[in-house]
């Protein structure tokens, strides 16, 4: 349950920052590399909320796989075919392809592998 918790604070703390990086700023580093960095982490935390923790490192690839699929939807202009209209709908799922955001999941995935890590070791030294 604690885990929960902790999973649950971060990704509403994330997902306010992801929504104010999306609403606020408009520039050529933080809206598109900076954020696709820190998606892959709120998809993390949330799949880990109702997960409680486990599989860390299956989740963590996971979410980067699940974040590759969402962007080749995009290349097939996914929300065209579907017919979306809803600006915030467009918005979540995206509305354009570019292979420097696999490149930030990417790295996003590393930094949360690093985090997983780091978190292990300090707890085995508990």
């Amino acid at each position: 349950m604690k885990k929960r918790v902790v999973y649950a604070v971060i990704f509403i703390l994330l997902f306010i920052v992801e929504t104010l990086i999306a609403l606020f700023i408009h520039d050529d580093f933080i809206r598109p590399y900076v954020g696709d960095i820190i998606v892959v982490w709120v998809v993390y935390c949330f799949v880990q909320l109702i997960l409680g923790g486990k599989n860390s490192y299956a989740v963590a690839f996971g979410t980067m796989i699940f974040a590759f699929g969402v962007e080749f939807l995009q290349k097939m202009k996914i929300v065209d075919v579907l017919g979306i209209e809803n600006a915030v709908l467009r918005t979540i799922i995206g509305t354009s392809y570019a292979t420097g955001d696999l490149i930030c999941y990417a790295v996003g995935t590393i930094i949360c592998f690093a985090g997983i890590l780091v978190y292990r070791k300090i707890k085995k030294k508990q």
